[in-house]
């Protein structure tokens, strides 16, 4: 392999020209003939046992270069991108320039980390919003404790709305039941609209053992079988129930929580609400923060790079789902979308994300942040403690590297928001007002990112060979 020619191109990308000699691609051919000479038929010949020269006199001397170029080219891009001390950001893009007896020329296309040019990162202003806990947001956040306490209780008298009644039903078209039109037992909260339009309307002011007849007319966009029919239900009504609320005091708070009283449970319930809305309100202040480091930030961003970005979205999107028992695949299908649907809709937030790790690493450069063995150490053992392993098993699952790349970026993110003030944000000119979105944090946690192998390059298309080849024919 020898690098021909190096040329810089737009966006952080250099195009190198690569060159296989004659013997290496020989031998790539070679190898291609007896990994494929088994599936192909020759007259005259068992199959598997006809000579080289006679299968490309058949098909054409070209007919194992496409094998024999994908097996030799991944070598030769790592080794050209070594030779050159590029830093390869991912997702090259391949030429093919020449192929044939003399060998395999071709052009690869590589993005590469791109020069960043930092505005202000120091004393950024956002604004910092925080909304005080008042009574009645402690009331609402009774409210689910008070839902789980109520009971359902059985009353001596005619149904209301917001009862619950148990009827037994059967529905009946022109007479003859219906499949799906029967139950027994069933519990239906009056006003819950869980039935048909009309159905719990008409069983107001029954009593328990009171049977009727209950006209109902379908919706238009019903199942298709019932539609805008009209049918009639019989009901019988078996129980009639309603939701006793408790009586909200101490005793109240014994059952539901840790505390002895009422007003230490509100209290609790207060602090936490605070709590709440603080981190919501330090969480919005770091985003616009970060917002504006992008903003002022300057880079050309090469497309291999957010690509990169994409395919690691991708990955951590199908084991979420591997994780809920769905594949990628069976997701997308009932989302009605493709692969390349997905991708194109996770574009704008993965550039983010790419800008974002960019910018902070241009802050730990600027500011000479380096991560400690010290850090590291704290880090494995908040891991271990947060996934219930040992500090050796988080060493064995996590890579070293990526950990205090992550950390050193968490190190500039925390830099950045610490020397931020809080205030009216800087207004921002039209254009730039047009491309605001909200930046999302880079930094992941260690284990939940997966070793990643050196990317194998791709190849686009063929310029040029030496003869085209027809595909042989396999039986």
């Amino acid at each position: 392999m020898k690098v021909t020619n190096v040329e810089k191109k737009e966006n952080s990308t250099v195009q190198l020209t690569i060159q296989v000699e004659a013997a290496d691609f020989e031998a790539a051919v070679q190898k291609a003939y007896l990994k494929n000479r088994g599936r192909i038929s020759v007259p005259g010949f068992r199959k598997g046992k006809a000579p080289r020269k006679i299968i490309e006199g058949m098909y054409g001397s070209g007919v194992f270069y496409e094998d024999a170029i994908n097996d030799v080219y991944p070598g030769a891009y790592e080794a050209a991108v070594k030779e050159q001390g590029l830093e390869d950001m991912g997702h090259p893009v391949m030429d093919i320039v020449e192929v044939g007896k003399d060998g395999l020329t071709f052009t690869a296309l590589v993005s590469v980390r791109p020069e960043v040019k930092l505005g202000q990162y120091k004393g950024l202003t956002a604004p910092k919003t925080y909304n005080e806990v008042t009574d009645a947001d402690i009331e609402n956040e009774l409210e689910p404790y008070i839902k789980r306490a109520t009971r359902l209780v059985s009353v001596e008298r005619p149904i209301s709305m917001g009862d619950t009644a148990v009827i037994d039903f059967e529905g009946f078209d022109n007479g003859k039941p219906f499949e799906g039109g029967k139950g027994t037992d069933y519990s239906l909260e009056i006003g819950s609209g869980s039935f048909v339009p009309g159905f719990e309307d008409q069983l107001i002011g029954l009593s328990v053992g009171d049977e009727k007849d209950l006209d109902i007319t379908f919706p238009e966009d019903y199942v298709k079988d019932l539609a805008g029919k009209a049918v009639v239900f019989k009901v019988k009504v078996k129980e009639v129930k309603e939701s006793q609320m408790p009586e909200v005091d101490d005793e109240f708070a014994k059952d539901v929580s840790e505390f002895e009283t009422l007003a230490d449970f509100k209290k609790d319930l207060g602090e936490k609400l605070k709590q709440r809305r603080e981190a919501q309100a330090d969480s919005a202040f770091e985003s616009a923060v970060l917002e504006q480091l992008i903003d002022n930030m300057e880079a050309e961003i090469p497309d291999g790079m957010v690509e990169t970005q994409l395919d690691k979205v991708m990955d951590e999107y199908a084991m979420r789902m591997q994780s809920q028992g769905m594949s990628m695949n069976d997701y997308l299908k009932m989302m009605g979308m493709t692969t390349e649907m997905m991708r194109a809709s996770a574009k704008p937030s993965a550039l983010r994300q790419v800008k974002l790790e960019l910018a902070l690493g241009a802050v730990a450069e600027a500011e000479n942040l380096e991560v400690s063995d010290e850090d590291c150490d704290k880090e494995i053992a908040k891991l271990a403690k947060q996934y219930n392993l040992t500090e050796d098993q988080v060493k064995a699952a996590i890579s070293m590297d990526m950990l205090k790349h992550d950390l050193r970026l968490q190190k500039a993110n925390d830099f950045v928001v610490a020397q931020a003030v809080v205030g009216e944000a800087p207004k921002k000119e039209e254009a730039a007002e047009e491309k605001a979105e909200k930046p999302k944090r880079t930094r992941k946690k260690a284990t939940e990112e997966s070793a990643e192998g050196e990317e194998k390059p791709k190849r686009t298309r063929k310029k040029k060979t030496e003869e085209s080849a027809e595909e042989p024919k396999a039986e």
